[in-house]
């Protein structure tokens, strides 16, 4: 049976029946407005006009519906309908464990192929610029992968990321090219103690164009190297271009780097360049180039690893975080009352980079190609067996006269403000 609403909201009763004697009969509806109504019928409405209905798949707050509907894969057909399908359980393990990443206690061990793919949620998610969370986690990776995290780190002109992620830089592990050109360290800074480290004896180039440096830090950087042999012991490139306050004293340090194949000096405080590079050429087989190295046009120092993302990630946010006061009113009025210019967008340049030196004025050492010089040796022993023959008998007070002055030759080197900087580490 269909029953009908009209404008009043009356029910239709449908037909009466009334048993009178035994016999049913049909009474007739005396309600004109009834009959009026049932005349003009009117489709069923389960909701009224001004019903609307509205799909929440989740009325708490955004986080809680994130969650809810990532566990699904939302894509649409040829036909324009959408589709969706559930994910794996390993990306619902992999998301979890990327949000929570920062209390995990280890990954040593742990398969390289998988911790990638969570470096990598992780690093969509921006945990490593979260403060706090971030160095944790990252900490947790350089400890277990090292220099699959990074391998090179170009921070050439970001001393803002410098500044403002300096732990987080310390915690990189096994790097073997690094590039801090142009980022105004000076002698006293953290990161170049922190050169010095156990952690990064395993960095082969190292750019420290422009960086304030004079000879007290080129002393500190060496000293592990000239006293204890660790440190620094693995260089094969050094760039100290355009750090004036470095002296002749300070390029004598620079002698203990025995493995040194590319050296840049230019723009340094050189009084006697001449005794320099006849000093560089017979200590450490340096000898000055007449033309311009590639090595040294930092090209080669890129970001790579896991990590490169990150530094971009870094670098982003400390320029967002500095815009703010730099267009601050209070800096503008500022500005404007003592008839400065606010400064334009236009990164700072390293010195030199862009005017053409002759090559004469550069100052940069390459190490020559050794010859073969197997004849030469079996040259040296013959000569030397030749000696012995000669004088076979020597005096025993000679000999020992003559060890214990090599002895002593060989432990000179050290100084007083040597053993100072040994004992302040």
């Amino acid at each position: 049976m269909s029953y009908y609403l009209n404008s009043e909201n009356h029910l239709d009763p449908g037909p009466i029946y009334v048993r009178e004697s035994g016999q049913l009969h049909m009474v007739n509806l005396a309600l004109d407005g009834v009959r009026s109504s049932l005349q003009k019928p009117r489709p069923f409405r389960l909701f009224p006009k001004g019903f609307s209905v509205e799909l929440c798949m989740n009325r708490e707050d955004d986080t809680a519906q994130k969650e809810k509907t990532d566990h699904f894969i939302f894509t649409y057909t040829r036909e324009g309908n959408l589709r969706y399908s559930a994910k794996s359980l390993f990306s619902l393990v992999l998301g979890f464990i990327s949000d929570n990443v920062d209390h995990i206690d280890s990954l040593i061990g742990f398969p390289e192929q998988i911790a990638e793919k969570l470096f990598s949620a992780a690093e969509a998610r921006q945990k490593f610029t979260e403060p706090g969370v971030g160095l944790r986690a990252l900490q947790k990776f350089t400890e277990a992968y090292g220099s699959l995290v990074l391998c090179s780190l170009c921070l050439r002109n970001r001393y803002l990321v410098i500044s403002e992620k300096l732990e987080e830089i310390k915690s990189f592990r096994e790097l073997t090219c690094l590039d801090l050109s142009c980022c105004k360290l000076g002698d006293e800074h953290e990161l170049l103690e922190h050169l010095t480290n156990e952690a990064l004896s395993s960095v082969t180039q190292l750019h420290l164009k422009d960086n304030c440096l004079s000879d007290a830090g080129v002393r500190k950087m060496t000293a592990p190297v000239r006293v204890m042999k660790r440190g620094l012991e693995n260089l094969t490139l050094l760039d100290l271009s355009c750090n004036p306050e470095i002296t002749d004293a300070g390029i004598g340090y620079l002698l203990s780097f025995r493995k040194l194949n590319c050296l840049d000096i230019s723009g340094t405080g050189l009084k006697d360049i001449k005794a320099i590079k006849h000093k560089l050429q017979t200590h450490i087989g340096l000898v000055h180039s007449k033309v311009p190295l590639k090595e040294f046009d930092h090209s080669n120092c890129k970001t790579e690893g896991w990590a490169d993302q990150i530094v971009l990630q870094w670098e982003r946010v400390t320029s967002e975080a500095v815009k703010p006061r730099e267009n601050s009113e209070p800096r503008m009025a500022a500005q404007h009352f003592y008839g400065k210019r606010s400064r334009t967008e236009t990164p700072v340049k390293c010195p030199l980079a862009d005017t053409h030196m002759n090559s004469s004025e550069k100052l940069q050492f390459y190490k020559e190609k050794a010859p073969d010089c197997h004849g030469q040796l079996l040259k040296r022993e013959s000569a030397l067996c030749q000696e012995s023959k000669k004088r076979p008998f020597e005096d025993p007070e000679n000999e020992q006269n003559s060890s214990s002055q090599s002895s002593k030759q060989k432990y000179v080197c050290l100084t007083v403000e040597d053993w100072d900087l040994l004992n302040s580490y």
